[in-house]
């Protein structure tokens, strides 16, 4: 089996993109991040998500973006709640972590030429998104490109990177539908941005709420328990 990189956050759209990619074959490197997340709970699903879904390898880089701060997610800074769609879609939102995917996909592609890979699974999601500008088509486009120029394997040309990015058109029910069909368990995944002390979902930020319209859009019942006043 050829060898691929799969980011995994351990949330629902990594767990889903990493059982597209054993479902096409490659043995699967899962690569996780300690950034110094608030949600940080997230590595604990993505060990299990790991394990139920045969990776072949997963490891845990360790960075601290806390060091610039600049996002909800690794600063002192208030997670939006009880947020509408086309309110999280206006603008680039707080919890954005300022070029994290430019990072956690570096850190990929190393890892990529060590293994002798020249694919890398990504769950990024154009449709169902709260705005980021790193999860649009033209953004992996460019990364292709620069890892064509930044890598002894793309310079001597025999091993070409392709990021794959299976759910990018999807909108999060069709996510949610094929997972299932790929056996994925939902309820080994963590979304929530602002967990509780103990892990729980808070049920109101913009992934719970993206996530929990996912699942009714799709006519079925989300596997985590959120709190009673979760809207």
């Amino acid at each position: 089996m050829k060898p691929a990189v799969c980011l995994l956050s351990g949330g629902l759209d990594s767990a889903t993109t990493l059982a597209c990619a054993r479902r096409d074959g490659f043995a699967c490197h899962a690569l996780s991040f300690d950034y110094g997340q608030r949600h940080r709970v997230e590595l604990e699903a993505a060990a299990r998500v790991a394990r139920a879904l045969g990776a072949a390898a997963h490891r845990t880089a360790v960075i601290d973006l806390r060091v610039f701060g600049g996002s909800a997610l690794t600063a002192d800074i208030h997670v939006p709640k009880g947020r509408q769609t086309a309110e999280m879609a206006a603008e680039i939102p707080i919890t954005y972590v300022p070029a994290r995917n430019t990072i956690f996909l570096s850190f990929a592609l190393a890892w990529a030429e060590v293994l002798g890979a020249s694919d890398i699974y990504l769950g990024v999601n154009a449709v169902d998104y709260s705005g980021y500008p790193d999860c649009r088509p033209e953004y992996i486009a460019a990364f292709e490109r620069m890892a064509t120029l930044a890598t002894r394997a793309g310079v001597e040309g025999h091993l070409p990177l392709r990021i794959h990015t299976p759910l990018i058109t999807l909108t999060k029910a069709d996510i949610i539908r094929l997972g299932l069909s790929l056996g994925v368990d939902y309820s080994l995944t963590h979304s929530c941005y602002d967990p509780s002390p103990g892990g729980q979902p808070c049920g109101a930020c913009d992934s719970c709420l993206l996530r929990r319209a996912g699942f009714a859009a799709a006519g079925l019942e989300d596997p985590l328990p959120y709190p009673p006043e979760a809207p």
